[in-house]
């Protein structure tokens, strides 16, 4: 039952996606708050599929802590779930995404219209550059800047590997820092066609306010968010003890 539950979200969250990005063509010709109005029906109508085909629904804590005006988002990286979800509580934000996103037909359209800053990665030393000072014009016009502190997405429970990257930016840009634990990775595996019953928690953390030398920062995101993230992911396995073996402690 699983698998057919699995198959059909997985199928309808495509299919919506493909939808809406035509349906909503018009708003290229818009400001880019039209497209992020686009995305975030993307989003809730994504939350609605995942709890009615799945059984699996979101609590969202700590929504007192986020901050108004420009500022840096720091979000554990376990699933494509986050990438989505996140965005119904920031009103004007920018993706740090490798450029490659932008040539895919129609979705790098919209990529482009909502001012998301498009990097290369091969370009090593250039691409920390360019996501800085590009980073810096984004926050300094009051938005909302997303960061994944470890670049990439990690096995729910794998030891963490951040890197420097959000701490270089946070002290370029003299910027406070909202960091956001969650336990996505339990019930959207990555690299999974499986989608699991349950409830994704997630937590809004008190923010790190500006001024931090690039260590002390580097540090105290780290210890927070993994922190909170260990505590999220304990909960949720005493409560379904089978999710336990979805933890790769040891993945690297």
């Amino acid at each position: 039952m699983m698998l057919l539950r699995s198959a059909l979200f997985n199928l309808l969250f495509y299919a919506n996606l493909i939808t809406l990005m035509i349906l909503g063509l018009p708003t290229l010709l818009m400001t880019r708050h039209a497209v992020f109005s686009l995305a975030r029906i993307w989003a809730k109508s994504s939350l609605w599929l995942l709890k009615v085909i799945c059984g699996t629904s979101v609590e969202f804590r700590g929504v007192q802590n986020i901050p108004e005006g420009g500022y840096i988002i720091a979000p554990k990286h376990q699933s494509i779930w986050e990438t989505f979800a996140l965005c119904l509580y920031f009103p004007d934000f920018s993706f740090i995404i490798k450029r490659e996103l932008t040539w895919i037909p129609v979705f790098g359209w919209y990529l482009k219209k909502a001012e998301q800053i498009a990097i290369n990665r091969s370009s090593g030393s250039a691409a920390l550059s360019e996501a800085s000072q590009r980073s810096r014009e984004i926050l300094a016009a009051g938005r909302q800047l997303f960061i994944f502190p470890e670049g990439t997405r990690r096995p729910v429970g794998a030891p963490p590997v951040y890197k420097f990257g959000v701490a270089h930016i946070y002290t370029q840009a003299n910027a406070q820092c909202l960091p956001v634990a969650l336990n996505s990775g339990l019930f959207w595996p990555r690299r999974s066609f499986l989608r699991l019953p349950g409830t994704i928690l997630v937590e809004f953390l008190e923010p790190i306010p500006p001024g931090l030398d690039r260590g002390t920062f580097f540090n105290l995101l780290q210890d927070r968010m993994e922190q909170a993230t260990n505590k999220l992911i304990d909960e949720s396995v005493r409560a379904n003890p089978k999710l336990s073996e979805l933890l790769n402690p040891t993945a690297g």
